[in-house]
C-alpha cells in the first residue's frame, strides 16, 4: 500500500493518518482472511510432503529386501592383521590360505659420490637408461650448465619413466633416481658418462649408481601342498582369488587364512531397517493426522492418513498366502500399534528354513502366481502413496499448491484494490480539510468585517 500523506489537519486538528489507517484495516479484513487461508494451505502441502518423505524411506527399505544380494550376504575375516579383506556383490563362501612372499616396491638407485650444492657440476653429460629386460631404451642428455640441478631436471623430464631428486645425506647432496612405475617391471639401471672424452671416441664412464630399493612385485603363494601356486601384481591388493573377495597385504609372512562365510546378521539388520522405517513412517503419519482433543495437527482427521496407517499395519500383521504368520520370522505388532522385530527369532528361523523365511518377508511364486511377502506389501502400499505422478500424497500436495497459487493471486488483487481505496480516502480527507480551511477563512473575514461596524446605542 502507498503511504498515507494526510497527517494532522491544520484546519480540523484531526489525525487523518490514524483515521485512514483504521478504515484501511477494516477494508483489508477480506485480504487478512485470505492470507490466513494461504498459510494454512501451505502448511498442509508441507505436511503431505513430510509424510511422503517418510513413506518413501519405508519403500526404499522394503525394496532392498527384494534384492537377492540382501539375502546372500557374506562376511570376510583374516587370520592375520597383515592382510585386510573386503567383499563385493557376488561374493560367495569360501576359504583361502596363502603366504605373503613380498610386497610391491618401487625401484630406486643413488649415484656414488656427493655434491656440495645443486649448482655443482653433475660430473656427467649423459646417462644411458637400461630397462628391466636389459635393453638400452634411450639416453638422457644433461643440458643447461651441466649442473646437478640440470641433471635432475633432464632425468625427470625424460620419457623413460624416471623421477630424480637430490637428498641431503649428512650435509652433502646425493642424486637419487626412482622409477615412476611400481613393481619388477619398473626396474632399471643407469650408466653415466663424463664429458671429457665423448667428442674423441669412446666415452669415459661417470659416477656409478647403486641400488637403494630393488623393484619387486607383490607376491602371494597360495596353498601349502604340492599344488601351491604363486600370484603376483604391481599393487599389494589382489582381487577375485575367491569370487567377490579383495585382499590387501601390508607385510610379508604367513600362512594367512581368509574365510568368507554367510552372514545372517546382515539379513537381520536389513529387516530391522525395514521395521525402523515402518515405525518412523507410522509416527509421522499419526503425528500429522492426530485428531484428539485439542489437536493442532496440520492434517488432523485426514482420512487418507488414517487409511495409510491401517494399510501399513495390515501389511505387517496379515498372513502371507497360506504360509505362517510373519510372527514366525519375528515380525509382529505390539499393543501400541508399532512394529516389533525379534532378531533372535528371525535368525533362528532363517537358519532352520531359509526359503520359508524369505517367502514371508520377500514373497514367493506359487503355481505361477506371486504371493507378496511383508516387504513387498509395504512396497506396494508406499508406492501407491508416493508415486511421483499418481501417488495419493503427491496429488494431495499438488492440489494444495494449486490452492495456494489461487489464494496468492487473490491476495495480490486485493493489494491493488486496497492501494486504490487508500488513495481515494486520502483525497477525500484532504478535500474535506481544504473545505474546512476555506470555511474558517471566510468565518475569520466575516468576523473581522462585523468588528468594523459602528456601535449603535439605544439611548438618546
Amino acid at each position: 500500500m502507498a503511504g498515507i500523506s494526510t497527517g494532522i489537519g491544520l484546519a480540523s486538528g484531526l489525525d487523518y493518518t490514524s483515521l485512514v489507517g483504521q478504515l484501511m484495516q477494516l477494508e483489508a479484513k477480506p485480504q487478512t482472511l485470505l492470507k490466513a487461508r494461504l498459510s494454512e494451505t501451505q502448511v498442509d502441502a508441507a505436511a503431505y510432503r513430510a509424510v511422503n518423505t517418510s513413506l518413501s524411506a519405508l519403500k526404499s527399505a522394503a525394496d532392498k529386501l527384494s534384492d537377492t544380494a540382501t539375502w546372500t550376504p557374506v562376511k570376510a575375516t583374516s587370520s592375520s592383521d597383515a592382510v585386510t579383506v573386503t567383499t563385493t556383490t557376488g561374493a560367495k563362501p569360501g576359504s583361502l590360505t596363502f603366504t605373503v612372499d613380498s610386497l610391491v616396491a618401487t625401484h630406486s638407485v643413488v649415484a656414488n659420490g656427493s655434491y656440495g650444492a645443486a649448482s655443482d657440476p653433475a660430473g656427467f653429460t649423459r646417462i644411458d637408461v637400461t630397462d628391466s629386460t636389459g635393453t638400452v631404451v634411450g639416453t638422457v642428455s644433461v643440458g643447461g650448465s651441466g649442473t646437478l640441478a640440470d641433471a635432475v631436471s633432464a632425468i625427470t623430464a625424460s620419457p623413460y619413466g624416471l623421477s630424480a631428486r637430490t637428498v641431503d645425506v649428512g650435509g652433502e647432496l646425493r642424486l637419487e633416481v626412482s622409477s615412476t612405475a611400481a613393481g619388477a617391471d619398473g626396474t632399471f639401471s643407469l650408466t653415466a658418462y663424463t664429458p671429457s672424452t665423448i667428442p674423441l671416441g669412446s666415452p669415459t664412464p661417470g659416477p656409478a649408481f647403486a641400488v637403494v630399493t630393488q623393484g619387486t612385485d607383490a607376491q602371494l603363494t597360495v596353498g601349502t601342498g604340492p599344488g601351491k601356486y604363486a600370484v603376483s601384481g604391481t599393487t599389494n591388493t589382489f582381487s577375485d582369488l575367491l569370487p567377490g573377495l579383495t585382499l590387501t597385504a601390508t607385510r610379508t609372512g604367513g600362512p594367512v587364512t581368509v574365510d568368507v562365510a554367510s552372514d545372517p546378521s546382515a539379513v537381520a539388520a536389513a529387516v530391522q531397517s525395514l521395521v525402523t522405517a515402518a515405525n518412523s513412517a507410522l509416527s509421522t503419519v499419526r503425528g500429522y493426522g492426530y485428531n484428539g482433543a485439542g489437536s493442532t495437527a496440520a492434517l488432523r482427521g485426514d482420512s487418507t492418513l488414517r487409511q495409510l496407517v491401517g494399510d501399513v499395519l495390515g501389511a505387517v500383521a496379515s498372513a502371507v498366502g497360506t504360509d505362517d504368520s510373519p510372527a514366525v520370522a519375528g515380525l509382529q505388532l505390539n499393543s501400541k500399534g508399532e512394529v516389533v522385530f525379534a532378531a533372535d527369532v528371525f535368525t533362528a528361523a532363517l537358519a532352520a528354513d531359509p526359503a520359508s523365511v524369505r517367502a514371508l518377508v520377500d514373497g514367493s511364486t506359487v503355481g505361477g502366481s506371486t504371493v507378496p511377502g511383508v516387504a513387498q506389501r509395504l512396497a506396494a502400499v508406499t508406492a501407491e502413496a508416493t508415486d511421483a505422478t499418481t501417488g495419493t500424497l503427491t496429488v494431495l500436495a499438488l492440489n494444495k499448491d494449486r490452492q495456494a497459487s489461487d489464494l496468492q493471486e487473490r491476495i495480490d488483487e486485493w493489494d491493488l484494490r486496497l492501494e486504490l481505496r487508500q488513495q481515494t480516502l486520502t483525497r477525500q480527507f484532504n478535500a474535506m480539510e481544504t473545505a474546512l480551511g476555506t470555511l474558517n477563512s471566510q468565518a475569520s473575514w466575516l468576523s473581522a468585517q462585523l468588528g468594523q461596524l459602528p456601535s449603535w446605542s439605544s439611548s438618546n
